[in-house]
């Protein structure tokens, strides 16, 4: 049992933290450098191994392993979550120096939803134990769900999804963003601007989300504590690595099936520890099952063992390359399609300059990679 000093200070800990993002980087509305990015990814992660270090010292090594498996993995599935927030974003055309904005609401509104997915499944965990069977069988779907190939229709309805389409019918909405507000007046008539859509759009997918990550790593540990601190720490700096892998994410095109295999082991390894505590009337008479339990080590190991292979398989990849090619065509395409008629000749220029050279970095790609992967949507 964690004291409620503990809980206390953490909190106030994660706040602190929040706070000095959206007052340090994000009030002042700003495109981030790859520097910036870089240097305050690293924060965050530093920040986070040095809490998992606490915690091993303090509460033994099998409390910190826990940590570290279940930080990895929310780590891994919220790096998925962000092809999905580009996909949101780019369907609104956030202005790149309000996405910051955009990005920090939704992971501090994934935190609190998340918080509360974590006390509810702790609350039946702790009082049904058959739950772990349904959070094996979630994983296993979802896990399945995963590696289908996705299509622009299925990505589009993440964007659209039920939440935006309420707000448009039964809220009055602007077309035009006004900086990064949340309101504007237009005609004499106070409205919201679709940087509060964005918004919605994002906290409705979060909670999708949430859904998928918290049965995960309660197949990890079992500690509330662990689970909240290692969601939430995987999270934090989630806004800056938007900013820092932006481009590498078209890359990893095998990212969908490392975190299937990951979600299938975590499902597989929750089955199991539900067959051994198992009650369910039905199964062995109500008694335990005597099956192998897979160890903290053994997660771990596998975790990053997959996710390392995927990373190095996809950076590999002739195929990976070809799509980030023909993402970046897409992207200055769409750039240099937005330049409007008052734009200075020597912008158009240099913009003009940056899409042939992407084109021809699109025309070294073999045609036969070209064909399959360049014209593949994200």
């Amino acid at each position: 049992m964690v004291p409620a000093a503990v809980w206390i200070a953490t909190i106030i800990l994660i706040v602190g933290l929040l706070a000095f993002d959206y007052f340090a980087h994000v009030r002042k509305a700003h495109s981030p450098s790859l520097r910036e990015a870089a240097v305050w990814s690293a924060v965050y992660i530093g920040i986070a191994i040095a809490f998992g270090i606490v915690v091993m010292i303090v509460g033994g090594t099998e409390m910190g392993s826990e940590y570290f498996a279940g930080y990895i993995t929310e780590k891994a599935l919220s790096v998925d979550n962000l092809f999905v927030f580009l996909l949101i974003i780019s369907s609104f055309a956030v202005p790149r120096k309000d996405q910051q904005k955009v990005l920090l609401v939704g992971i501090v509104f994934s935190i609190i939803a998340r918080t509360g997915f974590i006390f509810l499944g702790a609350a039946l965990i702790n009082r049904f134990s058959w739950v772990f069977y349904l959070f094996g069988l979630i994983l296993l779907i979802t896990a399945g769900h995963t590696v289908k190939p996705d299509n622009e229709e299925s990505h589009g309805s993440e964007a659209d999804n039920l939440m935006i389409r309420l707000a448009r019918k039964l809220l009055r909405t602007s077309d035009q963003y006004d900086d990064d507000k949340l309101f504007t007046v237009v005609d004499g008539k106070r409205m919201m601007t679709p940087m509060l859509l964005v918004m919605v759009a994002i906290g409705g997918t979060d909670i999708l989300f949430a859904l998928d990550s918290i049965p995960a790593i309660f197949g990890l540990t079992q500690s509330t504590y662990i689970v909240f601190t290692a969601t939430t720490f995987s999270l934090m700096g989630l806004r800056q690595l938007f900013f820092l892998i932006d481009g590498l994410l078209d890359r990893l095109i095998y990212l969908s099936y490392g975190l299937g295999a990951i979600l299938s082991f975590i499902g597989i390894k929750l089955i199991l520890h539900a067959l051994h505590e198992n009650t369910v009337p039905f199964i062995n008479d109500g008694e335990s099952v005597p099956v192998i339990e897979i160890t903290t080590g053994i997660s771990l190991s596998v975790i990053i063992g997959v996710l390392v292979i995927t990373v190095v398989t996809s950076l590999l990849s002739g195929a990976g390359k070809a799509q980030a090619a023909g993402a970046r065509l897409r992207t200055e395409t769409d750039r240099y399609l937005k330049l409007d008629e008052d734009t200075e000749a020597d912008k158009r220029e240099h913009r003009y300059r940056v899409l042939v050279r992407t084109a021809e970095q699109v025309e070294d790609v073999p045609r036969s990679i070209r064909t399959t992967s360049v014209t593949k949507p994200n």
